[in-house]
């Protein structure tokens, strides 16, 4: 007894959290006192906001606001319950069918949180001797999703073609040898425009190595929905890919279509899985009807405006990647030329990737207080094994103008030239 006590004060538990470094402790997020537009107030002075990924400018149309006000004084704020416990309101319904119409797709579902969508639809159709092959750059809800589903994960250099066929062959031979007389089932998990780096993933080359080897495969498109493709598809219509080949689609409603949550998509069977073992569906109260209604307004408004406000993103994208490219020696810039989202990489040989965030923090900190420019560094969860280096993340909509993109880029090149001499 004496020997137990004496070990039960020595034993230290293990924190809950790693420990904060000296930058994260001084570190004070932005607070907005106005709508998250290409403009917005900050500590009450207007800024130029880089931070945002509202890509066609949806949540600061007019159109949208008055079919989320009409909303609220139809339907209140909330739900007040889960959509199996008299938490479906018909304007869910009306979105659903109007994005899978979009989508060409027999059904959509709805999801109250955009992180959570890949993260229930995975285990719903992933579980213990599963097995998933997915990209390491794709974002945390995703690869929480894969953990959450107790499935066999094998993660994949990103947009390797080599690599991920080597993945592939690797759990089709030991499916053999485990002499199984039951086929698991086996997925492949990407985005369509990564989250930590800007890339578009070569899904045209994936889907023939989902074929070949005869893998399901999910495509995440919250970041190339409304952005990529003829008609704003995302990435399967830019590549020409038939929906019909890609057993699941996810995507958020947060971005393109200015609201909040997400979707996925697929066959009627796909989707009403989810009604029952979809967690984030069954175990959460339904979106707020007002968010439904603008996403509702927001989708039309895509289909209706496509052209022009298409059109004006990607000139945008283009003129941020001329005045972007080179910013700093020491900084370089990624992200593909279709792609809203870019990213500038710190290389500095012997700086550690600690040392590298308080600097680009340092660099968000004085873009802030000195001209008045909202961008932020691309953080990843201390969980996240797999995540990219560190980087200054710049979001361009199609509400900012040419002038908004150039003195940014002015000012980022003298706060870095500041910043990083130091």
């Amino acid at each position: 007894m004496q020997e137990v006590e004496q070990l039960c004060e020595e034993w230290t538990p293990e924190p809950l959290c790693p420990p904060l470094k000296t930058w994260q402790k001084r570190l004070k997020p932005p607070v907005l006192s106005s709508d998250c537009g290409s403009t917005c107030v900050v500590e009450g002075r207007p800024v130029k906001n880089f931070a945002q990924t509202n890509f066609l400018g949806m949540q600061e149309r007019e159109e949208v606001r008055i079919a989320a006000k009409k909303a609220i004084e139809k339907y209140g704020c909330g739900s007040c319950g889960p959509r199996g416990f008299y938490g479906t309101i018909d304007v869910h319904l009306e979105l659903e069918g109007k994005i899978a119409a979009f989508m060409k797709t027999d059904e959509s579902i709805l999801y109250s949180y955009d992180l959570a969508t890949a993260a229930s639809t995975i285990p719903a159709f992933c579980k213990r001797g599963d097995a998933i092959v997915c990209d390491q750059a794709c974002n945390w809800g995703i690869k929480n999703g894969c953990t959450l589903s107790r499935s066999v994960v094998r993660y994949f250099q990103h947009n390797d073609m080599e690599d991920l066929e080597t993945k592939l062959k690797e759990i089709v031979e030991e499916g053999k040898k485990s002499g199984r007389k039951k086929i698991n089932k086996r997925f492949i998990v990407v985005e369509g425009i990564c989250s930590q780096n800007g890339d578009l993933t070569r899904l045209d080359k994936i889907m023939e190595l989902k074929e070949k080897y005869k893998f399901r495969i999910l495509v995440d498109e919250s970041l190339s929905f409304g952005v990529l493709g003829h008609t704003g598809r995302g990435a399967a219509e830019h590549f020409g890919i038939d929906p019909s080949r890609i057993e699941i689609i996810t995507a958020s409603l947060g971005n393109t279509l200015g609201s909040v949550g997400g979707f996925c998509c697929g066959t009627n069977e796909v989707v009403d899985h989810q009604r029952l073992s979809g967690v984030g569906y069954c175990f959460s109260a339904s979106l707020p009807p007002y968010l439904a209604a603008a996403g509702v307004v927001a989708l039309q408004t895509l289909q209706n405006s496509r052209e022009a406000l298409m059109e004006r993103l990607r000139e945008n994208i283009a003129a941020l990647r001329m005045h972007f490219l080179n910013i700093h020696p020491k900084l370089r810039l990624s992200g593909d030329p279709l792609s809203p989202l870019a990213f500038l990489h710190l290389e500095e040989q012997g700086m550690g990737d600690e040392e590298k965030q308080e600097r680009l923090q340092q660099i968000c900190d004085n873009l802030l207080s000195k001209h008045n420019i909202l961008l932020v560094v691309n953080k990843f969860s201390h969980l996240d094994k797999k995540h990219g280096a560190s980087s200054l993340k710049i979001a361009v909509t199609s509400s900012h103008t040419i002038q908004d993109i150039t003195y940014t880029a002015d000012s980022l090149r003298a706060v870095a030239r500041e910043v990083l001499s130091m």
